[in-house]
């Protein structure tokens, strides 16, 4: 399936820091996202600094991970912003710091008006599901969008 980079539509924008895809935030997760299809996924190689017990991806990040791809998901599919309004994560199996990369998965399952219903998955180096997570997010108009987050558009590189 094409694999297409989804462009981050606040790169630019004064103020913009987030912990989970600000490229420049030293501190952060760097995420970048793609488009396969119904699903948004991102590749992202874990870290020392990130760990929780020894060679241990740390549980919060790995929620952190899982929120910010349901949120692009939203952002990609919906083309208008949102806000987490619960998270349900289960932890199956342990997430190596010492693994190259992670794969992240995103789909929407439901969208009742402004309520959405996110599924993510983060798969470890061999495919194994290591952890799944299911997001209900509250959408903004794109009009409380624009005005509220500064989003217009979520748009792919050509």
């Amino acid at each position: 399936m094409e694999r297409k980079k989804i462009k981050n539509p606040w790169i630019g924008r004064e103020g913009y820091n987030c912990f989970g895809c600000a490229p420049h935030n030293e501190y952060g997760l760097k995420m970048e996202f793609y488009e396969e299809g119904d699903k948004v996924v991102s590749i992202w190689q874990p870290a020392s600094q990130y760990q929780g017990w020894i060679d241990t991806l740390h549980g919060g990040i790995q929620a952190v991970l899982l929120d910010e791809i349901c949120a692009w998901a939203v952002l990609r599919k919906l083309q208008r912003a949102g806000v987490t309004s619960k998270m349900e994560t289960r932890y199956m199996k342990p997430v190596s710091t010492q693994d190259e990369c992670l794969r992240l998965e995103a789909c929407i399952v439901e969208q009742r008006r402004n309520l959405v219903t996110v599924d993510a998955y983060i798969y470890n180096k061999v495919g194994e599901l290591c952890t799944q997570a299911r997001c209900l997010y509250f959408t903004f108009s794109p009009e409380k969008s624009k005005e509220d987050m500064g989003f217009e558009c979520c748009e792919v590189e050509k």
